[in-house]
């Protein structure tokens, strides 16, 4: 069922929501990385066991997809916007799984609203002081990008825009890519299917993307302070991020859980069966008891 919500600040945001047979069922709240949407999640929502036990929810993070919106984006606006997700839902907690970008989203909302969160399913998340090659160097001139943001949105403010953006079905893209892996193209080929800036911003305000750019490199809160269980699900072939550094940051985590994927930066479409089995197996084994959620 897509949803529709207006927030405080006048941005609407769409979602999706699958429910669970039996109802009252808690929630899984699913978060997507940069120039993305909610169909990042269509495959693993489909084929997923937890669908019998969950409710399943999806947003169009602000500024993607049919959350349409040209203005300021950071970590901290798109907590409030979950925030304000579980609230017209009537959800008191909920377990997230976030992606990339959404990943450090789903860390930002653990430490801003604390009491909504049941755990964290983190996959491919990058602690600042671990950036290497080209992400490093993004850290380094953030001014810079600051500054073609400002520019880009004083542009936008002035009429300078595209009047329409189409939508992206990120599974009809992850299965062709899927079908050239089979035929042996390599994980260069593969990854200008994903970061080519032609394609990306087709899809998505130039402002926006240099903005969630930005965001992938922003400072994380004290992972200490998290308590809640969490999984970090680490692709093996990820080429921004020291490896051995980014483990013992993320190892911070009070009550962590690591899994490695045979992928590089998309394990959604490299390897979509071993993060679905990795994440139900932890799911289950963590919060195999898990009350019914009190609605606030």
């Amino acid at each position: 069922m897509e949803r529709h919500i207006d927030t405080a600040d006048g941005c609407s945001l769409s979602y999706w929501l699958r429910r669970a047979p039996h109802q009252p069922a808690p929630v899984i709240l699913m978060i997507h990385g940069a120039a993305s949407n909610h169909t990042r999640w269509s495959e693993l929502v489909d084929m997923t066991s937890l669908s019998t036990s969950w409710d399943l929810l999806r947003p169009d993070m602000r500024g993607n997809g049919r959350s349409f919106y040209r203005g300021r984006l950071d970590l901290g606006i798109w907590s409030r916007d979950l925030e304000e997700i579980l609230d017209a839902e009537k959800c008191s907690r909920a377990l997230l799984v976030g992606h990339s970008l959404g990943a450090q989203i789903a860390i930002q909302f653990a430490h801003d609203f604390p009491e909504r969160v049941l755990g964290l399913s983190l996959i491919d998340p990058v602690a600042r002081c671990a950036l290497i090659g080209p992400k490093r160097w993004l850290a380094v001139t953030r001014p810079l990008f600051q500054a073609a943001i400002r520019v880009a949105r004083g542009l936008n403010a002035l009429g300078v825009r595209r009047r329409q953006i189409p939508d992206r079905d990120l599974r009809e893209l992850d299965q062709e890519t899927r079908a050239a892996l089979g035929e042996g193209q390599s994980a260069d080929e593969i990854a200008k299917r994903y970061s080519a800036l032609g394609p990306i911003l087709r899809f998505e305000p130039t402002a926006n993307y240099l903005q969630q750019l930005v965001a992938t490199t922003a400072d994380l809160p004290d992972l200490t302070q998290i308590t809640v269980p969490v999984q970090v699900l680490l692709s093996k072939g990820i080429t921004f991020a020291d490896p051995q550094i980014n483990r013992r940051e993320l190892g911070r985590f009070p009550d962590v859980h690591f899994t490695d994927i045979d992928a590089n930066h998309w394990p959604l479409t490299e390897s979509p069966d071993q993060v679905r089995e990795a994440i139900e197996e932890w799911v289950d084994r963590r919060f195999s008891n898990q009350p019914h959620d009190t609605p606030l």
